[in-house]
């Protein structure tokens, strides 16, 4: 069974393909044939994930899901959070991105801060929620090449290194995408196991 999620982001579809194992297929908007850029114009993470999820099922009328991902820093009072991808401007550049927040944090000593991940999923024309969150603290200067956008800034709580310095499998393991995936697959599994 096919799945669309509503990203072009080919290692979001990755990380989450690895989280739902392959029960099921994960493919792209790009994979699905379907080429637009929908807007994320709302102030919460969890409506911009149910823009992106319902725009696609009405054009689709299929199984889909879209997720929204802020990183959430406490001395920021939870900036860059929903804006988190255009924090430094609408190019999406996540180097300018880092470097803004590295700037607004300055040497302050209070660097804690949380990745969530809100996934809505629209299984039989209905939309469910799931939430996933990870708490760590933010760097004073990026350390490693993997992962993406604010992964080389960000150590999760108990860790020693950053995300971008991880494999694949050591931030899957422990990730807030991880965390809301693995909730969307215990609701995926009921749900096809039931209609067998």
């Amino acid at each position: 069974m096919k799945l669309i999620f509503a990203t072009n982001n080919q290692h979001k579809v990755e990380e989450i393909q690895a989280a739902i194992g392959d029960q099921l297929e994960v493919i792209s908007l790009k994979q699905a044939g379907i080429d637009i850029d929908i807007p994320e114009p709302h102030d919460t993470l969890e409506a911009n994930a149910s823009e992106k999820s319902r725009t696609i099922h009405q054009l689709t009328g299929g199984h889909c899901f879209s997720e929204d991902t802020g990183l959430e820093v406490e001395a920021l009072n939870g900036e860059p959070g929903v804006k988190s991808a255009r924090y430094a401007g609408e190019d999406k550049a996540f180097d300018k991105n880092v470097e803004k927040l590295l700037n607004k944090l300055g040497n302050s000593d209070h660097r804690k801060a949380r990745f969530r991940t809100v996934i809505s999923l629209i299984w039989e024309g209905k939309e469910w929620l799931f939430e996933g969150i990870c708490e760590g603290v933010i760097t004073r200067e990026p350390a490693g090449t993997g992962g993406f956008g604010y992964d080389p800034v960000f150590i999760p709580a108990g860790g020693d290194r950053t995300f971008a310095q991880m494999t694949m499998a050591e931030k899957n393991g422990i990730s807030h995408r991880k965390k809301a995936a693995a909730k969307l697959v215990l609701f995926l599994q009921e749900q096809v196991l039931k209609t067998r």
